[in-house]
């Protein structure tokens, strides 16, 4: 799943980007509140985390304009500001919960857990399957035939992404836009080292193997009947 953090405070992004991250999911940092917008436009994310004491716009205005983008975006707003009317305005706005700063990560974790199970954005699946692969987007778990594989962030963040796009063929400048978050071709080989990590544990001793490279393309995450019509075209 992917998520924006807009966060003033340069420290507490970084922690918060690498704690979520820790956690599998892809992060956006934005310092600013045009930064965030910019990054709502070009991203379709799964919650927004929103410090209600960025740059530029007033917060509560930025909270109004992100929820008028997206009505059904999770957002949980952060606020230093400590009065019960302050809080009630955030949640009038638009916010889904408010976190008084400072805070724990792990409340903050639990936090997004509890407001990712509610409900994303409409069309987003909790759990994403091919043939007898398996991803739970909320617990973050996956398996093949019921045994878990463990994956680095990286390594969840790209399954993720090709489970997305089951049965379509992905480029690798697709890949590195939304897994790494660059434009353009500069990373393709570690795409491919991240795939070939990924087939290790993904496809390895499986009697189907549903990561298939696609010449002059990419690559594409079949699904059963994907992969058998595949082998007989191939035969």
């Amino acid at each position: 799943m992917r998520l924006l953090v807009a966060e003033s405070d340069e420290a507490l992004g970084v922690s918060l980007r690498q704690g979520l991250e820790a956690e599998q999911y892809f992060v956006d940092v934005a310092r600013e509140s045009a930064g965030a917008e910019e990054f709502a436009a070009a991203h379709e994310y799964d919650l927004l985390i929103l410090d209600l004491n960025l740059p530029g716009l007033d917060g509560i205005d930025v909270l109004r304009r992100m929820r008028a983008r997206n009505a059904g975006l999770p957002i949980l707003a952060l606020t230093s500001k400590n009065r019960v009317d302050d809080r009630i305005q955030a949640f009038d706005e638009g916010a889904d919960d408010v976190l008084l700063i400072p805070f724990e990560f792990s409340e903050l974790s639990a936090r997004v857990r509890a407001l990712l199970r509610r409900g994303g954005p409409p069309g987003a699946e909790p759990v994403l399957r091919a043939d007898d692969l398996e991803l739970d987007r909320l617990a973050r778990i996956v398996k093949r035939a019921g045994r878990r594989i463990e994956l680095t962030p990286k390594e969840y963040g790209l399954l993720e992404f090709l489970m997305t796009h089951k049965g379509e063929r992905v480029t690798r400048p697709m890949i590195i836009q939304s897994v790494w978050n660059f434009s353009g071709d500069t990373l393709t080989n570690v795409v491919d080292v991240y795939i070939n990590y990924l087939r290790k544990k993904i496809d390895a001793g499986a009697q189907k193997r549903l990561i298939r490279t696609v010449r002059g393309v990419g690559y594409e995450l079949s699904s059963e009947a994907m992969a058998g019509r595949a082998a007989k075209m191939t035969a």
